[in-house]
């Protein structure tokens, strides 16, 4: 899909109090930033911020924060937010390649990957939000009990996830190939843009929940224990 470049979104987003600006990402920072210490929750690619942000209203005692690399769909996210004012969520634009440069160790409670994209070629797999270079990254960041909840609609990238998560060494908590049907993992759901269009052409829609063996909070302690 082809986004469009809608002019000023740049200089929109450079001035909104809703995102988190280069000067200001000091990871180890967040519950500063929020000003309180509840757990915070992270969406990496969150489009124009349904998801996330109807998570951030169902759960005020909890903070959140949506990154998203495209100016013009981050924009869409920002107008919603400023009818919303949610105190608990913020936005960052930024690749999450450098995810790691943005939060500590143990600073995220959960990680959501909703409908990322497939990067259908073998030599962009290591782009794959679901890849072993990205879990990697994610132990480095996750609580101790964090976990990474993902969806999708697309068979063969769920079925590369699940491959990955073995060679990472994570654990698989739980998995569906049908969300919508399974009435025990389908209950509190709360469907993405994408989601909403592709269970409506009749695509089931893929989820697994999965977590570190050790994340990076443990095995500092185990290295603190020494």
């Amino acid at each position: 899909m082809r986004l469009r470049n809608i002019k000023g979104s740049r200089e929109i987003i450079a001035d909104s109090d809703y995102v988190v600006h280069e000067e200001t990402l000091q990871k180890g920072k967040w519950h500063s930033l929020f000003g309180n210490d509840a757990p915070i929750y992270v969406e990496i690619g969150m489009g124009k911020g349904q998801f996330l942000m109807a998570l951030a209203k169902a759960n005020p005692r909890k903070n959140f924060v949506g990154i998203e690399k495209y100016s013009s769909v981050l924009l869409r996210a920002i107008e919603k937010q400023q009818e919303e004012a949610l105190p608990n969520l913020k936005f960052i634009r930024m690749d999450a390649e450098y995810i790691t440069d943005v939060f500590g160790p143990g600073e995220a409670a959960g990680i959501y990957l909703n409908f990322s994209d497939p990067w259908p070629k073998d030599r962009h797999a290591k782009r794959r939000l679901t890849s072993r270079q990205f879990l990697k990254r994610y132990e480095q960041i996750l609580a101790e009990d964090g976990i990474v909840q993902f969806k999708t609609d697309n068979q063969a990238l769920f079925a590369f996830s699940l491959e990955e998560l073995k060679e990472g060494g994570w654990t698989l908590l739980c998995c569906t190939k049908d969300l919508h049907q399974d009435k025990i993992l389908c209950e509190g759901n709360i469907m993405t843009e994408y989601e909403e269009r592709f269970s409506s052409m009749g695509n089931p829609i893929c989820m697994m929940r999965m977590k570190p063996a050790e994340t990076a909070v443990s095995l500092k302690e185990k290295s603190d224990e020494k």
